[in-house]
C-alpha cells in the first residue's frame, strides 16, 4: 500500500524521467488521475478497485460534456497508471482487468481540392502578418507538422536547402520538407522581419507599426487558419491539424507508401497512419469502375 499522492507524484516523474515524456503529456495524465482519484475519493493504492474503475466509468459515460474517445483516454491512464505500480511491486488492480472501450474510428474529411487552394491563397496584403500567415498556411500543408512543431521553430532553418529536422512526441526526430512555394512564402515573410526574436513565427502587436511580441502561441495559429477558412467560404470549421489531414491525403493520393508517410508524419505506430486509407484506396476505385454494373445497358 502507498500513499496515492506520494504514487501519483513518483508516476509522473517516471513519465518525464524515464519514459521521455512532454511536460505536455505529463499534465494531461495528471489532470485524467486526480479527477479519477478524487471522484472515486481514493486515498491509498489499495483504494484502487474494479468497483471504483467500474463506478468512474458509469459516471462518465452518463455525462453529455465527454466524447467517447475522452472517455477512452481516461481508462488508458488509469490502466497505464496500474502497470506502472504492478512494475514497482505495488498491489494493485491487475491492469488486463480494465477492458478498453470501443472507440468509434476516426473518419478523416478531406478538403476539396479548389477549398484548400482558396484557403492557402487567402493571406493578401505585403504586410509582415499577411506575409506570416501565408507562410504558416503553406508551411503547414508542405510539412504536415503539428502546431505544436511549427510553433517552436527558429528562424536558423535552411531554405534554401528545403528540408530541416523537427523534434515532436516523445522527442522524436524527423526530417520535413518546403515545397516550392513554401520557401517563396518563407523568405518573403522574413525578408519583412526587422526584430532579433529567435522564433520562426512570432505574434505582433495591432495598430500602428506592428511590433514582435514574442513566440507565437499554438492557440493564434489555430484563430488565424479558421478566420481565413471562413474568409476562403469553406463551410466547416478548419483546424491546423486538417491541414496535417490535408498533407498525408494529398502524398496518399499521389501514390506515396503508408510506410513513407507515417515517417513524414512522425507516427510511431503505423496504425495511426491507416486511419488515411479509406479516403485513398485507388484500387478499390478501379476494381469499381471495371466490374460493376457491366450488365447494365
Amino acid at each position: 500500500m502507498a500513499n496515492i499522492e506520494t504514487a501519483l507524484n513518483e508516476y509522473l516523474d517516471y513519465l518525464e524521467i524515464e519514459k521521455n515524456r512532454s511536460p505536455r503529456t505529463r499534465s494531461s495524465y495528471e489532470r485524467c488521475l486526480r479527477k479519477f482519484v478524487e471522484s472515486e475519493g481514493i486515498a491509498s493504492t489499495n483504494g484502487i478497485t474494479e468497483e471504483k474503475i467500474r463506478d468512474f466509468r458509469l459516471k462518465m459515460a452518463r455525462s453529455e460534456d465527454l466524447k467517447k474517445s475522452t472517455q477512452a483516454y481516461f481508462i488508458i491512464t488509469i490502466r497505464n497508471f496500474l502497470k506502472f505500480l504492478v512494475k514497482r511491486g505495488v498491489a494493485a488492480v491487475p491492469p488486463d482487468r480494465v477492458e478498453l472501450p470501443k472507440v468509434p474510428e476516426r473518419q478523416i474529411r478531406p478538403l476539396e481540392y479548389s477549398d484548400l487552394e482558396r484557403l492557402l491563397s487567402a493571406p493578401k496584403g505585403t504586410e509582415v502578418k499577411s506575409l506570416r500567415d501565408k507562410a504558416i498556411l503553406e508551411i503547414l500543408f508542405s510539412t504536415g507538422l503539428r502546431v505544436s512543431e511549427l510553433c517552436a521553430l527558429n528562424k536558423d532553418i535552411n531554405i534554401e536547402r528545403g528540408e530541416f529536422t523537427v523534434r515532436g512526441k516523445g522527442e522524436k526526430l524527423r526530417v520535413v520538407f518546403l515545397s516550392d512555394r513554401a520557401k517563396k512564402a518563407l523568405q518573403g515573410y522574413l525578408g519583412k522581419r526587422e526584430d532579433t526574436e529567435l522564433a520562426l513565427f512570432v505574434s505582433f502587436s495591432t495598430g500602428g507599426k506592428p511590433k514582435v511580441l514574442g513566440r507565437i502561441l499554438p492557440r493564434t495559429v489555430e484563430r488565424l487558419v479558421d478566420r481565413y477558412a471562413r474568409n476562403a467560404g469553406i463551410p466547416r470549421r478548419i483546424t491546423p491539424h486538417q491541414l496535417r489531414h490535408q498533407f498525408a491525403t494529398d502524398l496518399l493520393l499521389n501514390g506515396a507508401d503508408l510506410r513513407s508517410v507515417q515517417e513524414l508524419l512522425g507516427h510511431s505506430n503505423i496504425s495511426t497512419t491507416q486511419i488515411y486509407t479509406h479516403i485513398t484506396n485507388k484500387e478499390l476505385r478501379e476494381v469499381h469502375q471495371a466490374f460493376h454494373g457491366r450488365r447494365r445497358k
